[in-house]
């Protein structure tokens, strides 16, 4: 069975990054919007609504603004442009022209 071949630097696309943004905002806010909810419900009531809609409401509206927040922002933060790309690939590239100081020394001939 032949190996397969590496692509290359190939990393998840941006829908990819943003899924996974928006389903690690959405956990988190679901878990705030529950501590925020349960202490509302403590300290004000429940209100008509009942306890289990009124906890839902508040765990669904956080976990979707949280959600949608995080999976903008990891967008953002891993869309690079090019010549970015480009001039951090440069900068951790190893020199072409080696200092003698890195050198190794060149072995002594005993022609005598």
């Amino acid at each position: 069975m032949p190996v397969p071949v590496n692509p290359g630097l190939s990393g998840p696309s941006n829908i990819d990054k943003a899924k996974m943004g928006a389903m690690m905002g959405g956990t988190v806010g679901v878990i705030i919007g529950f501590i925020y909810g349960t202490v509302s419900i403590f300290r004000y009531g429940a209100g008509p609504n009942g306890i289990m809609r009124t906890l839902g409401q508040f765990m669904g509206a956080s976990g979707a603004t949280f959600g949608f927040f995080m999976s903008v922002g990891s967008v953002i933060r891993s869309d690079a442009s090019p010549i970015a790309q480009q001039a951090y690939a440069n900068s951790r590239r190893s020199p072409i022209i080696m200092a003698a100081s890195h050198r190794a020394p060149f072995p002594r001939r005993s022609d005598s």
